[in-house]
């Protein structure tokens, strides 16, 4: 590897807006950020998700055609 070309990776701590704390390595030693996969939605279970239906049933629902 040539000298100084390569970032200098250090021990960095992410915190997030619920107070979680993640330890990883970065170029940069502290982020903060505003979710995490302790609070997000989708990987906490709690995503609601609207099952309307594709354009097919939009029409069938519009025409009576059910």
């Amino acid at each position: 590897m040539k000298a100084e070309l390569h970032p200098n990776y250090t021990v960095a701590t992410i915190t997030c807006a619920c107070g979680n704390v993640i330890e990883t390595n970065s170029t940069k030693p502290d982020m903060k950020v505003d979710i995490c996969s302790k609070c997000h939605p989708y990987w906490t279970g709690n995503l609601k998700r609207e099952t309307t239906g594709g354009r097919a049933d939009k029409f069938k629902k519009k025409y009576g055609l059910q």
